[in-house]
């Protein structure tokens, strides 16, 4: 796919079959074609996707991006392949076309196996929601249709892993196991928690990322980011950062453990529609604006401690600040997404904080060699 005709065509199509899913948050358009190029999405200096679009009768019915990581691939010593960006209408056989395409492309690159979705690694968005649709997408989590799921498992694709979403309500009082841990921490004084010093933002979130790959290396998934990647992750969580909500935990000064919760912008994106600017005026910037001050619900999107230091208290330390700095911000509750599964150090902590679960993404994978089409 090499024309802008052709890449607008793969953007657009999307928001035209969504517009009426009051549950799916439109991505700003810019976001979506920053994540095309070459020159702007770090991803690609590495990577390689394909990008294929189904036509019917003239008209779009489907897309597809096939995806090649060679950083996930040494990472992990396999040779998988990877798809994302699927969409589709609810027809088997457009949906047959699209995965016969992406299983040629990645053939021709000797990968082995298709995973997905992923959109373009696992620190990007991922995974396709397969219970929870009654439920608004939280800020930078997919949504989509009961349909996509099924039209996944028809052409040959098998669960791989499930990512979570969990409910924290923030109304009632700290439950008392997250208390007494927190406070037998607190009183022994070697965990400390604090927030991120903006004044030296860019030192932290390196700090951050450190963390981030020390903690989750061993994970389901994981690739670690190239510096590029996370630092344009940075200049995107920038602007809706609430510093307060960004958290260090550390023992005798030393960094083990982070969360980073962000304001749940995904109303303001819907007002947004998808665009900042209509016809040369800020409207859907105004209107994005406007609704960002009703937002009483926050993400928790990153949560890891070092693995030395899960069984210390670091983690609960860690939740009860959080837990009090979003009361006191006045938010309602917070979605923690995603979590793996099988992670149940994190899965024993959330429970205990009286969190429920109310999404399950699922990743699928399929063999390349048993595909025909």
């Amino acid at each position: 796919m090499r024309s802008r005709a052709q890449r607008k065509a793969f953007v657009e199509c999307e928001y035209a079959w969504r517009r009426a899913d009051t549950c799916w948050v439109p991505p700003l358009r810019r976001d979506q074609y920053r994540l095309l190029s070459a020159t702007r999405n770090p991803f690609l200096s590495f990577g390689e996707i394909g990008l294929y679009l189904a036509r019917r009768g003239g008209n779009v019915v489907g897309r597809i991006a096939a995806v090649r990581n060679p950083r996930f691939n040494q990472h992990h010593g396999t040779r998988d392949g990877f798809f994302g960006l699927f969409a589709c209408i609810d027809d088997p056989e457009v949906a047959r076309g699209l995965f016969q395409a992406a299983a040629s492309w990645l053939g021709e690159r000797h990968l082995t196996s298709m995973v997905g979705p992923v959109n373009f690694s696992t620190n990007y968005e991922c995974g396709v929601l397969v219970d929870g649709f009654e439920l608004p997408a939280a800020l930078l989590m997919p949504w989509n249709p009961p349909s996509t799921a099924r039209l996944i498992e028809s052409c040959g694709f098998t669960a791989v892993q499930d990512l979570h979403a969990w409910e924290w309500e923030c109304v009632p009082k700290q439950p008392r196991a997250l208390g007494r841990v927190a406070a037998a921490v607190a009183r022994k004084g070697d965990v400390t928690v604090r927030t991120v010093d903006v004044r030296d933002f860019e030192a932290e979130m390196r700090q951050i990322r450190d963390l981030y790959h020390r903690a989750w290396r061993h994970n389901w998934g994981f690739v670690p980011m190239t510096d590029r990647e996370f630092q344009q992750l940075a200049v995107q969580l920038r602007p809706v950062l609430r510093p307060e909500l960004a958290l260090i935990a550390e023992v005798a000064g030393r960094p083990v453990g982070f969360a980073l919760t962000l304001p749940d912008l995904a109303p303001a994106l819907r007002a947004a529609g998808g665009r900042l600017h209509r016809w040369g005026l800020p409207t859907g910037l105004a209107r994005m604006v406007r609704a960002s001050r009703k937002v009483r619900r926050g993400r928790l999107m990153a949560l890891g401690v070092v693995e030395e230091y899960r069984n210390s208290g670091v983690l609960p330390a860690l939740l009860a600040e959080t837990e009090r700095t979003v009361r006191r911000l006045g938010y309602e509750s917070v979605e923690i997404s995603w979590v793996l599964e099988d992670n149940q150090p994190a899965l024993r902590s959330l429970r205990a904080v009286g969190c429920h679960r109310t999404k399950t993404y699922r990743i699928y994978r399929r063999e390349l060699r048993h595909s025909s089409g």
